[in-house]
């Protein structure tokens, strides 16, 4: 049902340095090794990390030839900006466990071509799977994550291009944005939070940037009545490292784990999520690849006017090809009735949710312009350059749907 009354929600983002983070994109990152090696190679990757301490584990199959996992973690604690021994956590002090092997041959089975259960690829496990969009904002994202995530991203980008200006800042950060809305319509920013590591002695250049950052990112339209003045004030609209320094951060300050921001990744809450991570799997897991699927479904029926919000669900079982259900849901918004929409989803005549289906229409296995290292920050959904984000379904959609 559509609200009709004045509510306000909430989203948190997390920057490339937060622990988690690293993980993930330490995870991807192996990914990625694993199938350059060979594209149809089946991985399950977990980092934790934790003071000067990187550990992997999981499943690789097959298991690469040559390739150097101690240089490809150290890239990227360099590429995210923990250089600095110092600060307890950097490529040049930490120590590396690599405790990776070969995949089970039980799930192998389920997802093999040759002995699956249909002589076709099945789904790599059981599970249910999210896809969400609405058109609060170009990307077709939620307004409180969508606006989150161009904040860390902002302030990381000032910090790789700028250290002369802004070398204070350090890799650590989250922001949240409180959103007031009328109806499904986001009109202001209420509240916002930015805690940001920084460099001892310089929490007051951070007070001062932030609005800058804000002013920068967010459309001037949800700023009106924002107040910036009384930064960590009683009642204030904006804090700013309210609890002081955040000169402690990234990994040394707090233990992280793959896939321990699977909201962040994806809708910041405004869309429900089925429980599975992302990162660190490849595309023959289906939470990963229905939920990219899925996200693409929902994008591309908003774009086509059938609904200001969508939301979808699809389910699997461990090798079996075929979804066992889905769930359509427009919230009250939509223009046809969800049972159309799910019945054109079990046609396949525009979106095929078998596995190799999926994998083959979104080149998840290509990765031609992109790498699964650049999902794992800045949200997995509502970015330019990845295959899920295309809107290039949106005429078949209405032609099926019987819409002009």
């Amino acid at each position: 049902m559509t609200l009709n009354i004045k509510h306000f929600f909430t989203s948190e983002a997390v920057s490339e340095g937060h622990p988690d983070k690293v993980c993930d994109q330490i995870s991807d990152a192996i990914l990625d090794a694993a199938m350059d090696f060979d594209p149809h190679a089946h991985v399950a990757c977990e980092t934790l990390t934790t003071t000067d301490t990187v550990v992997l584990a999981g499943e690789v199959n097959p298991v690469p030839k040559n390739v150097d996992y101690d240089k490809i973690v150290r890239d990227v604690v360099a590429k995210i900006g923990y250089t600095r021994p110092d600060e307890g956590f950097s490529d040049r002090s930490l120590k590396l466990q690599v405790l990776l092997h070969g995949q089970s041959a039980d799930i192998a089975r389920g997802v093999s071509e040759d002995t699956s259960l249909s002589g076709e690829q099945g789904a790599g496990d059981q599970g249910i799977m999210f896809g969400f969009a609405c058109n609060e904002t170009p990307a077709f994202m939620p307004a409180p994550i969508y606006y989150a995530h161009r904040i860390v991203e902002r302030l990381a980008e000032l910090r790789h291009t700028n250290p002369a200006n802004y070398g204070f800042l350090r890799p650590d950060a989250k922001s949240q944005l409180t959103f007031e809305y009328e109806g499904n319509r986001p009109v202001a920013v209420r509240q916002a939070v930015v805690s940001h590591q920084h460099l001892e002695g310089t929490c007051d250049k951070v007070h001062e940037l932030v609005p800058q950052v804000l002013h920068e990112v967010i459309p001037a339209e949800f700023l009106n009545g924002f107040d910036f003045g009384n930064i960590n004030t009683p009642g204030a609209c904006l804090h700013v490292n309210p609890t002081g320094n955040f000169v402690i951060g990234g990994p040394h300050g707090d233990a992280g784990v793959t896939g321990r921001k699977i909201i962040v990744d994806t809708y910041g809450g405004a869309g429900r999520h089925g429980g599975g991570a992302f990162s660190g799997k490849d595309p023959s897991k289906v939470d990963r690849s229905a939920s990219y699927m899925a996200r693409y479904v929902a994008k591309n029926l908003v774009a086509a006017g059938i609904a200001d919000r969508c939301e979808l669900q699809v389910s699997y079982a461990i090798g079996v090809e075929h979804p066992l259900s889905f769930y359509v849901d427009f919230f009250g918004t939509g223009k046809v009735p969800e049972e159309q929409v799910v019945n054109m989803l079990k046609s396949e005549k525009v979106f095929n949710f078998r596995p190799a289906q999926i994998i083959e229409h979104l080149g998840l296995l290509r990765r031609e312009g992109w790498r699964y290292q650049d999902t794992a920050t800045g949200g997995h959904f509502g970015r330019d350059g990845f295959p899920w984000e295309k809107l290039d379904k949106v005429g078949e959609i209405k032609a099926n749907l019987g819409l002009s």
